[in-house]
Formats: C-alpha cells, sequence, structure tokens
C-alpha cells in the first residue's frame, strides 16, 4: 500500500478541525501521514491537533508558521513533503471527508504514468453538516489545459496529485501574487503536462458557513448575476492574464508548440473590436457551461480579460 501524505494548512480553525481530523483517520485507505502547516493561530487550534499527534504517534508533523495566507501556506507544505510518499491529498480545516476518498483517490492515480491530479465534486453541508446538495455541477467536457488557463473546476480540499505532479509544480519559483489560488493553478500545471481526472461523486462534506458559503441560487437571473459579478471581479484587474502570464514565464519552454500559440494569443494585448473579435475566431479556450462561456465571451470583447 503506496504511503499517502496529507496536506493541511490551518488557521483559527477550532471549531471544526476536530471533525475533519476524526474522519480521515476514518478512511478505508491506512498507510496515511499528516503533514499540518499552522498559518498563526491564535485560538486552540493547534492544542487541538497536539492532541490528536498524542492520539496517533508518528501520524503527523506539524509546522508552526507566521501566518503568510493560505496560497502561500499550501506552497510551503508541497516544498516540506516526505520524499518516500507516492501521493499527497490536500485539505481544508472545516471539511469531513467521506470514507472512501483517499481510496477513490489512489484508484485514478494509481494507473497515471505521467503527472497526475484528481478531483471531485462536493456534498453541500451546513454548519451541522446536513447535506444540501452536490456541488459543483460536473464539468460538461473532460479537464483540458484550455480550459484551466480561463475557468478553475477543482474544489482545492478534493484534489489529490502524486508525485510527478507535485515535481513539476515546486521545480518553479512562483510569485505567488499572480495565482488566483493553489487548486487552479495547479489544474493548469498538470492539464498542460499530464492528466487530470474528475470523479463526480462527492468525496467531502463541504461545509459552508459564514467564511466560505459558495452559493445554491434558486435561479437562472441569480445564477447570471452571480457568475458575472465573479468574472468581473476575476477579469477586471486582468487576473487571469496575470496568472497565465506567470504561467507563462515559467513553463513556456516546456509547452508543445499549440498550447504555446494559444496561451500566448490569451495573454497578447487586444485592443481594438476587431482584435477581440479575431481572438475569438481563433481561440479555443473556453468555460464549461454555455452561460459561462457566453460571459467569458463578452467580457473579451468589453475589454475585461
Amino acid at each position: 500500500m503506496e504511503k499517502v501524505q496529507i496536506l493541511m494548512s490551518t488557521f483559527n480553525g477550532e471549531a471544526y478541525i476536530e471533525e475533519q481530523l476524526q474522519s480521515i483517520f476514518q478512511q478505508t485507505y491506512h498507510n496515511i501521514f499528516i503533514l499540518i502547516r499552522d498559518d498563526g493561530s491564535s485560538d486552540n487550534t493547534v492544542p487541538i491537533i497536539q492532541k490528536f499527534m498524542g492520539l496517533y504517534p508518528g501520524k503527523f508533523h506539524l509546522i508552526k508558521g507566521s501566518n503568510v495566507g493560505v496560497i502561500q501556506s499550501f506552497f510551503e507544505l508541497l516544498n516540506s513533503t516526505e520524499l518516500d510518499a507516492s501521493y499527497f491529498c490536500f485539505c481544508d480545516q472545516d471539511d469531513v471527508w467521506m470514507n472512501d476518498k483517499v481510496e477513490r483517490s489512489v484508484q485514478y492515480l494509481h494507473s497515471c504514468h505521467t503527472a497526475g491530479m484528481y478531483c471531485s465534486s462536493t456534498m453541500l453541508a451546513d454548519q451541522n453538516l446536513s447535506p444540501i446538495k452536490v456541488w459543483p455541477i460536473p464539468p460538461k467536457k473532460d479537464p483540458d489545459f484550455y480550459n484551466a488557463i480561463v475557468q478553475n473546476i477543482a474544489v482545492g480540499a478534493t484534489v489529490a496529485i502524486n508525485k510527478a505532479a507535485r515535481d513539476i509544480i515546486v521545480s518553479r519559483k512562483i510569485n505567488i501574487k499572480n495565482l488566483q489560488m493553489h487548486d487552479w493553478w495547479i489544474y493548469i500545471c498538470i492539464s498542460a503536462f499530464g492528466n487530470v481526472f474528475y470523479d463526480e461523486r462527492p468525496t467531502i462534506y463541504y461545509r459552508q458557513h459564514n467564511n466560505n458559503v459558495v452559493g445554491g441560487h434558486r435561479s437562472i437571473l441569480h445564477e447570471f448575476r452571480n457568475k458575472w459579478s465573479s468574472f468581473r471581479k476575476h477579469s477586471g484587474h486582468k487576473l487571469l492574464k496575470k496568472q497565465a502570464i506567470e504561467f507563462n514565464r515559467l513553463y513556456m519552454n516546456l509547452l508543445d508548440d499549440e498550447k504555446k500559440d494559444q496561451l500566448h494569443l490569451f495573454i497578447q494585448e487586444r485592443k481594438s473590436i476587431k482584435e477581440k473579435y479575431q481572438f475569438l475566431q481563433k481561440s479555443k479556450l473556453y468555460r464549461n457551461s454555455f452561460l459561462e462561456d457566453l460571459l467569458f465571451k463578452i467580457l473579451i470583447l468589453i475589454g475585461y480579460v
């Protein structure tokens, strides 16, 4: 049984972290070790972790860090992994894992002989873990680099990667300020150079509370407004392009010609309506739903992307 290392970043998570840790030790896959980086908690998060370290000796390593934020914290975890681990699962502090989460991740990645990434849908749940609905809606197309540049389909708390994927990600010195999120960056990297597997079955109870509510909109109008607001947030300051430029800076020499051409097409300046229209004619980039893809094209034409 190959070794799996769980990578968890914590910050003031005393309310829910005990349930999350319990769910990890109830997994059907048993060769699990946990690497936790605490991001400067001021509550009882660390004492709770230390209690579990006493209950499960040899299963934990705890890094007490300063507050650097979630993206930087996860990259520091990736750079601190154990060399004999075959797989790495990202973990949030406030969810609960279904008991076969790790086993299913390994099953998908075991036959992957290149860089591999696994992710899944989730079961949205309220603060008391009562199920709400499956989220997000599974993508209509297979995970792909041309999707990853402009859309993240990976919920970070469901992501697992193999050692080859981890090596690609840590092989470059990344400017964290140019990234949207660590899970999105991993999706871009592994869709460019390996295989991404999306499991439509939920693997976690994704707890919704005041700090992380993702929605449940009741009408198409509400969904449209939410998507439009999200698109403007990511696009108004050219954040999607900023992330793509960072990827181009670090990995351009490893891309095949087609991916390189499509990446350059996206990051180049488009000032006139003619240039924007020509981009849409040539681009293979897409978002997975008709509504999101339409909004993406509109934002291209009005200059937000």
